[in-house]
């Protein structure tokens, strides 16, 4: 089957914020372009709404005048259907609804050539169900964009089982040619994106549900980490009905696999009204004069004088701490001494230790030790470090009063803003980033996309700010791998498992 949609006419079925945004693209790239919405008069005024987008664009000097008005022509709403007979492309974006998605490819069926390609930009539903019952399902494909269409470069190109591979590819290179950045995505439950970035809520919602910190400390957290919002903002903004509601299909969809499980705590905000910004509250408050509350930080005093610091092991973090640690000691007029050989990466200042995160709780470090003056601090992953980034950390519950003290106090002289939470494993940064690799090399590993596609599509669907490809080859296998057991070892249950796919490239058995 040979597929050309170069210059072709397109058929938006759908005029709400996604179709609308749509329209634009395929007509500011020189498609004739025509909208249809079941909703009386709903295309006449998303086309006037398009109008005035391109007219704010065009006095903002975003957009030359001729090319909006160029773009406005190529647009005609449509009353019926069967007045797109001539499209060569239809985009469907209605209700997320599989019944009404089928209903409505089937009458197109009936009306646009048997070589028009049938897109949809459903963002959940398989796309190998919506094709079920077409006559000619081979031309239906996932086109599945990300909103706001014209400002995000995302599109998954997601294939059915029966959807033909030359439909596929044609609709990769409009996308391109819509100035898009296109994905090749499988028909699975959630596909890349809403897939991959479960465990960026899960994990905060676990956190959540056993007082490990506050909303505030653990979006501080991540945000620290290069993400530009944290969980909790994020689901308060993008609705915590919606993003519940995503969950729970993601977790059918998966045969009520425990590794989407969704959160007690968010069902109980849903069950209250909840819902975030557009409700007016959900971590947060948003009415008149409210917002995103302050952190509370600790100021820390400088650490007590030490006899002895080591820095341990090998890596950047631990190469970051040997020069926090020559500049915090240099006031003293000595420098701490470094063990490469060590399996773990830290200091150890005296009789104490302060440990990188490996997935093992403070708690259980110690024992590990054989000490109980022990603290647990998060990973820190931009590099270079930025002086004062906010890292979470735990003391294990049987450390000395002084070293409660000592460990936060060390935190901060080593250039950080430390930020005390409960003794989760994990903690916040390394347990997330930890998952969301697991979940992107699941991905890959069952054929939803390579990891090239899951980087970014991660980046530019979410804006993550590294794929999780990206965050391993700055980590490695077996560092992600042990976090991930020993988050599977204190919490005994099916949620973290290893993927296969990074069992077979770690060392450990």
């Amino acid at each position: 089957m040979s597929v050309d949609l170069r210059g072709t006419e397109v058929l938006v079925v759908g005029a709400g914020i996604m179709g609308a945004g749509i329209v634009q693209v395929a007509a500011l790239a020189g498609h004739p372009v025509k909208l249809f919405d079941m909703r009386e008069g709903a295309a006449a005024q998303a086309v006037d709404k398009l109008a005035a987008t391109l007219k704010s664009l065009v006095d903002k000097g975003k957009l030359a005048d001729a090319a909006a008005r160029a773009a406005l022509e190529r647009i005609a709403p449509i009353h019926s259907l069967a007045q797109a007979r001539a499209a060569g492309l239809v985009v469907e974006a209605i209700v997320e609804n599989l019944d009404a998605k089928r209903a409505l490819f089937n009458e197109l069926e009936g009306i646009v050539a048997p070589g028009a390609v049938l897109a949809t930009n459903t963002s959940s539903i398989s796309v190998t169900a919506i094709a079920n019952g077409l006559l000619h399902p081979g031309r239906l494909v996932g086109m599945h964009f990300f909103n706001p269409v014209p400002l995000m470069k995302l599109v998954e190109v997601v294939h059915g089982l029966q959807t033909d591979a030359a439909v596929a590819e044609a609709i990769f290179e409009l996308s391109k040619a819509w100035g898009k950045t296109p994905v090749h995505a499988k028909s699975t439950p959630g596909f890349i994106v809403n897939r991959i970035a479960r465990p960026y809520y899960a994990e905060t919602l676990a956190l959540l549900q056993e007082q490990a910190g506050t909303p505030q400390v653990l979006d501080a957290c991540l945000k620290a980490a290069g993400f530009r919002m944290g969980p909790c903002e994020l689901m308060d903004l993008i609705g915590h009905d919606t993003n519940f509601a995503v969950t729970n299909s993601v977790y059918a969809a998966n045969f009520f696999d425990k590794r989407y499980v969704p959160s007690l705590v968010q069902a109980e905000m849903v069950a209250g009204g909840l819902f975030g910004r557009k409700s007016g509250r959900g971590f947060y408050s948003y009415g008149e004069g409210a917002g995103i509350p302050p952190l509370p930080v600790a100021v820390h005093d400088a650490p007590a004088s030490a006899k002895q610091v080591t820095v341990h092991g090998v890596g950047t973090i631990a190469d970051h701490l040997e020069h926090a640690a020559i500049a915090a000691l240099a006031p003293q007029g000595w420098g701490p001494a470094r063990e490469l050989g060590s399996d773990w990466v830290g200091l150890a200042i005296d009789g104490a230790r302060l440990v990188l995160t490996d997935g093992r709780s403070a708690q259980q470090l110690a024992h590990d030790f054989g000490t109980s003056d022990v603290a647990v601090f998060d990973r820190p992953v931009l590099h270079p470090i930025a002086p004062g980034t906010a890292l979470a950390y735990a003391v294990a519950p049987n450390a000395h009063a002084a070293w409660r003290t000592q460990a936060g106090a060390w935190l901060a002289a080593l250039g950080f803003t430390p930020l005390p939470l409960a003794d989760a494993p994990g903690l916040v940064v390394a347990r997330t980033l930890a998952m969301l690799v697991n979940e992107a090399a699941d991905a890959v590993l069952q054929g939803v996309c390579d990891e090239a596609g899951a980087d970014a599509a991660m980046k530019l669907g979410v804006n993550y700010p590294a794929g999780p490809f990206e965050w391993l080859k700055g980590w490695s296998v077996d560092g992600v791998a042990k976090v991930i057991r020993a988050l599977d070892a204190e919490y005994r249950g099916e949620r973290y498992r290893l993927s296969p796919w990074l069992r077979r490239r770690a060392h450990l058995t």
